[in-house]
């Protein structure tokens, strides 16, 4: 009895921490810009949002989600790091050192690895493991970045202004290698297909949702120092690509959403590169929603049907599912005129101006995606009529309500650009 109260709290309070955490995010808009040991202005302030809202989400979709669900440590433990997850990730967003930054995304590391095998199966632990000596590896070449900044400028503040010389080349160069871990570059991407589809959809949903782009805003700080545009281009392009092409052969719906977040977060890196934070600032919050919602309702399709693989479910006969499930992944196709489309067509006008190959290749790859994606999960949901378990209504309204905000912020901003 007394156990199972002091979980019942734990669980209110970070629900309790994450609403907390959201509203006071948007309260201190009016004061912007914060300057001094915190730097926030509005560019950081994007993405301390998205990190406020989707810390909502799965906190209160986990509350229903691990019901009969087993657990390796603990349900209090779980949300325990599920705040030290969050707390570390608006540290990185807030702090004005480029050293402190470094620190906040190894502290999510280390909460994050523990998070993905709290179920406990053995490819959740074989994932884990493979998390954490691919990212472990890319932060020491992210440290060895930030000290190469630290010896060209002599100084880790992120609001430096651009500069041009020999050595900070080489370290923003070793930083697209190093934070480009974290925001799922190729080739050091490998960590995150594994990772996603085998952490519970909560985790898996802040995974693509904020922590990539939170790297990404780390990553684009310490390219502004000394942007090497074509470099960062060519890269994003290559990755956007690769997990197109993954895409197509995928039999896992997790890791079909796992690739996609690799495509989505490096059209953003291509955006910032192309300096066109506009279009990729309306991505990232896009995709945050809209991914969470993928995996909320990949999720909820384990909970009917007991398996991560594709097939043919009949999923259109659920509650809520097959809404969720069919705006979410026209959502992370960037379907118009859902605000990833927005995004998107701002982020390709400033490439096609830039170069007409990488155009090409995007574009091209950009379609792959969306019809990979889609035709899997039309059949997910249009065909078959396997048994299905009774549906949770507060898992089934989460996974909808957070398909629907990007529809209904890509409505408003066809309408403010018109």
């Amino acid at each position: 009895m007394a156990n199972a109260l002091y979980r019942l709290k734990i669980e209110y309070a970070t629900i309790a921490a994450a609403l907390i955490a959201t509203v006071s995010s948007i309260l201190i808009y009016p004061r912007l810009p914060i300057v001094g040991e915190f730097y926030v202005d509005r560019l950081t302030w994007y993405f301390v949002i998205s990190v406020c809202a989707i810390y909502l989400t799965a906190a209160l979709y986990s509350k229903k989600y691990f019901i009969g669900t087993p657990t390796k440590f603990g349900l209090p433990i779980y949300y325990i790091l599920l705040n030290f997850f969050a707390a570390s990730m608006l540290f990185t967003l807030v702090t004005d050192n480029l050293g402190l930054m470094w620190v906040g995304l190894e502290a999510t590391t280390v909460s994050s690895v523990l998070l993905v095998l709290v179920e406990g199966s053995d490819a959740a632990i074989e994932a884990a493991w493979r998390y954490v000596m691919v990212v472990s590896t890319g932060v020491t070449f992210a440290f060895i970045s930030v000290i190469l900044v630290y010896y060209s400028l002599h100084t880790l503040n992120i609001n430096t202004g651009a500069t041009r010389n020999p050595v900070l080349a080489l370290a923003v160069s070793i930083a697209l290698v190093g934070f480009g871990t974290k925001v799922g570059v190729f080739p050091v991407n490998t960590w995150l297909p594994d990772a996603h589809s085998e952490a519970p959809p909560p985790i898996s949903a802040m995974f693509s949702g904020v922590l990539l782009p939170v790297a990404l805003y780390v990553l684009y700080r310490v390219y502004l120092l000394d942007p090497l545009t074509q470099v960062f281009t060519w890269v994003a392009t290559l990755s956007i690509v690769v997990a197109a092409i993954m895409m197509a052969s995928q039999t896992n719906f997790k890791r079909l959403f796992a690739y996609s977040t690799v495509e989505n977060i490096n059209l953003a890196l291509l955006g910032f590169a192309l300096n066109q934070p506009l279009g990729a600032v309306i991505l990232v919050i896009a995709h945050a929603f809209g991914k969470s919602a993928a995996f909320y309702s990949s999720g909820l399709t384990y909970k009917l049907t007991g398996s991560k693989n594709i097939g043919d479910y009949g999923l259109w006969r659920a509650k809520y599912l097959p809404y969720s499930l069919i705006l979410s992944s026209l959502c992370v196709t960037g379907a118009p005129p859902l605000a990833t489309f927005v995004g998107e067509f701002l982020i390709l006008s400033s490439l096609l101006k830039y170069s007409l190959t990488e155009f090409t290749l995007v574009v091209a790859s950009l379609g792959l995606a969306f019809v990979s994606t889609n035709y899997h999960v039309s059949r997910m949901v249009f065909r078959g009529a396997g048994e299905l378990k009774v549906e949770d209504d507060l898992m089934g309204w989460i996974s909808t309500a957070s398909a629907l905000i990007p529809l209904i912020l890509g409505v408003l901003l066809i309408w403010w650009f018109l």
